[in-house]
C-alpha cells in the first residue's frame, strides 16, 4: 500500500477526476510526487467501477482501492448480501477472500469470520478497508487458506470458497476442476472442519457437471442480476443425501424474480400452439435448466421442446417476460413487413434457423420501438412468428 494516496488533498483529486477521461490524466501525469500517475488512474478506475456494484465502498471515506481486477472479480454488494442470507452460525471462514465483499456481509450473520487472502498486499488492503468500514468480527489473514485449516483444528460452521480459472487453463472454464484451488479432491477433508461449504462458481460453469464433481451437494443457486446470470452457489451439506434443491432469483431494479424445483425432478412439459399472451423466463431460469418444470407450476404451456417459450390465455405472475400476442403468422418475410408500419420492433429468436441478423437484412425492421417481435418454432417444427406488446 502506498499510504500517500490516502492524504486529503489526494483523496479530493480523486473524487473530483471520478468523471475525467482517464487518458487525459495520464497524459498530464501525476500532481504528486510520491505517488505515480498509474497509481492514481488504478484508484480512479476502481473507485468508478465500485460506484453500482459495491455503493458502501464508493460511499465510505478514505477507502484504498487495489488493482482494477480485484473491483472487476469481486461479488457485488447485491449478491454478497444474498450469500450471506442462505447461511449462518457462529464462525465462517473463507478460503479465498478476495477484495473481502463476501466476508464483510457473512459478519453480519456469524459472530466470528475469518479472511485468508495468499496476496499479502490484498490482505493487507482489505484488513485496512475493515477498519474504514468499521467492521470488528472479521480476521484477515495473509496466506493459503486450505494450509491455514490445515495448520489449525479450528472447527467452523461454514467453509466460504470462490475458485478462479488456474492460470494454465486459457479461454472459457466448464468444469470446477479447472479452477483454483481445486475443491473436489479437498471435500473430504473440508467437511472435517466444517459441516456446511459454500462454493461460488463462475455463471459459465455446467450445473449437471458440477454437481457430478462434487459431494454432499444440498442446493444450488442460481443468482442473476437485471437479467444476467453473475453467479452460480453450491451449498453442501455433511452426511447430507436427499434430493437437490435448484433455486433461482433474479434481482430487478424494483422487484425479485424467484422460482425453486427439484433436481432430477421426473417431469415433462405440457405443449400448445400459441395462446394470448407468450412469456420468456428469465436469464435464471435458462441457466438452471427448469423448462420442464415451468409447466409444472405454472397455468402455461410450452410451445415446443427446444423453444423454451411459455403460453396462456391469461396473464400469470411469471419470473420473466411477459407479452401480449398480437400477430400469430407463419415466418414470411412479406407479411411481416406488413404488420409493422413503421419498420422498427426489437426481434429475438428462439429456437429458429435464422439469426436476428439474417431477419433483420431480409425484413428491412430497424432496432427498436414498442413492438416485439418472436421468430421461434411450434410444436408440429413450423417456423413461427409472434408479434407482442410488452406487459412486464
Amino acid at each position: 500500500m502506498n499510504l500517500a494516496i490516502l492524504k486529503d488533498d489526494v483523496q479530493a483529486f480523486i473524487h473530483h477526476n471520478l468523471k475525467t477521461d482517464i487518458t487525459k490524466i495520464i497524459l498530464k501525469g501525476s500532481p504528486f510526487s510520491d505517488i505515480t500517475v498509474q497509481e492514481l488512474a488504478n484508484q480512479i478506475l476502481a473507485k468508478q467501477k465500485s460506484k453500482n456494484k459495491l455503493p458502501t465502498w464508493f460511499q465510505t471515506p478514505n477507502i484504498y482501492y487495489p488493482a482494477k481486477l480485484s473491483v472487476e472479480q469481486t461479488s457485488s454488494e447485491i449478491t454478497a448480501k444474498y450469500k450471506a442470507n442462505i447461511i449462518s452460525g457462529d464462525k465462517i471462514i473463507d478460503l479465498t477472500g478476495g477484495l473481502g465483499v463476501d466476508c464483510f456481509y457473512f459478519s453480519k450473520q456469524f459472530k466470528e469470520v475469518i479472511h485468508c487472502e495468499i496476496n499479502k498486499e490484498l490482505s493487507e488492503i482489505v484488513s485496512y478497508n475493515y477498519q474504514q468500514l468499521k467492521t470488528k468480527n472479521i480476521k484477515t489473514i495473509a496466506g493459503n487458506g486450505v494450509n491455514y485449516l490445515k495448520e489449525n483444528n479450528t472447527l467452523f460452521d461454514c467453509i466460504y470458497i470462490d475458485p478462479s480459472r488456474r492460470d494454465n487453463i486459457k479461454g472459457k472454464v466448464f468444469l470446477l476442476k479447472d479452477c483454483q484451488p481445486q475443491v473436489p479432491p479437498k471435500i473430504d477433508f473440508l467437511f472435517t472442519r466444517a459441516k456446511n461449504i459454500l462454493i461460488k462458481t463462475s455463471p459459465i460453469l455446467d450445473i449437471s457437471q458440477t454437481i457430478k464433481e462434487l459431494k454432499k451437494v444440498k442446493e444450488v443457486h442460481v443468482v442473476a442480476v437485471n437479467n444476467e446470470v453473475k453467479e452460480l452457489l453450491f451449498l453442501l451439506e455433511k452426511n447430507y443425501s436427499d434430493t437437490i434443491d435448484i433455486k433461482t432469483i433474479n434481482f430487478k431494479k424494483e422487484t425479485l424474480e424467484k422460482f425453486n424445483f427439484k433436481y432430477l425432478e421426473a417431469s415433462e412439459s405440457i405443449y400448445s400452439e400459441p395462446l394470448e399472451y407468450i412469456y420468456e423466463p428469465n436469464a435464471a431460469l435458462l441457466k438452471a435448466g427448469a423448462f420442464h418444470e415451468i409447466t409444472k407450476y405454472f397455468d402455461a404451456f410450452k410451445l415446443q421442446k427446444h423453444s423454451h417459450l411459455y403460453t396462456s390465455n391469461k396473464i400469470i405472475d411469471f419470473p420473466g417476460r411477459s407479452f401480449k400476442i398480437e400477430h400469430y403468422i407463419p415466418y414470411d418475410k412479406k407479411n411481416i413487413k406488413k404488420l409493422i408500419s413503421n419498420q422498427k420492433a426489437n426481434i429475438t429468436t428462439r429456437n429458429f434457423q435464422k439469426t436476428v441478423a439474417q431477419i433483420r437484412k431480409e425484413t428491412k425492421i430497424k432496432e427498436g420501438g414498442h413492438i416485439f417481435i418472436f421468430c421461434t418454432t411450434n410444436n408440429k417444427n413450423k417456423s413461427i412468428v409472434l408479434i407482442c406488446n410488452k406487459l412486464t
